[in-house]
């Protein structure tokens, strides 16, 4: 599917918010199912790779139900969740103060955190470069922000594979426990991620530095790494 079949602009924020606050309950548990666990290391590595000091206060973007605030918690941050779907954050409990918002106009001062995280958002934000830009914003001169996000597998085999499992089993692992069309939707959603090239440029656009770009277990996933320009 390419980007322009999918929603765009206000219908795709609703769409956005929609989905996340129906599939809230269950979330974190297909989440953990579709991706055998691994995505617990993949945000402990994340984490660990801030270099940041224990007590640093760090914004989780796209907090969901609380998966990376919890692991910044136990590294000894003081994490701030913020996300568009309120239902989401309710539902992960008290792991850290919330504050729904939308992650392009995010209601804090500037640089007001030491970093930022981003777990598996991007695709989903309407305006990538106004999210970037406010992430920048609030991160102080020499913070580190880290994202993870979705990819594409560079080995031809891993490449069909992940395609088998991402496009054909995960949807039906979400419809049996969860919401069959959302999870049909979220594989489909990755046309609306730019490549690596792209959202490397954005972020030094909105004012980081020392971009890095890793792919993780040979394109399961991938992670960014930022440092905030002085």
């Amino acid at each position: 599917m390419k980007r322009r079949d999918l929603p765009q602009g206000e219908i795709k924020t609703k769409a956005v918010r929609t989905m996340f606050d129906t599939i809230a309950p269950r979330y974190e548990l297909v989440n953990h199912l579709i991706t055998f666990n691994l995505d617990r290391r993949w945000r402990h590595r994340a984490v660990r790779d801030l270099a940041l000091p224990a007590g640093s206060r760090v914004l989780d973007v796209a907090a969901g139900t609380g998966d990376f605030c919890r692991e910044l918690t136990s590294q000894g941050m003081q994490p701030v969740a913020t996300d568009l779907s309120y239902g989401m954050m309710d539902v992960g409990g008290d792991f850290a103060p919330r504050v729904q918002a939308d992650a392009a106009r995010l209601p804090f001062r500037d640089a007001s955190f030491d970093g930022v995280t981003c777990g598996y958002a991007l695709r989903n934000f309407t305006d990538l470069q106004g999210a970037i830009s406010e992430m920048s914003r609030v991160t102080r001169p020499g913070g580190r922000v880290v994202f993870l996000e979705v990819a594409n597998p560079r080995s031809r085999i891993l490449r069909a594979g992940f395609s088998v499992w991402f496009r054909g089993v995960v949807p039906i692992i979400g419809g049996l426990i969860s919401n069959r069309g959302a999870y049909r939707y979220l594989p489909k959603s990755t046309a609306y991620l730019p490549s690596v090239e792209e959202i490397v440029a954005m972020m030094r656009q909105a004012g980081f530095s020392t971009v890095q770009h890793r792919m993780i277990l040979g394109g399961l996933s991938q992670q960014f790494t930022a440092t905030r320009a002085v």
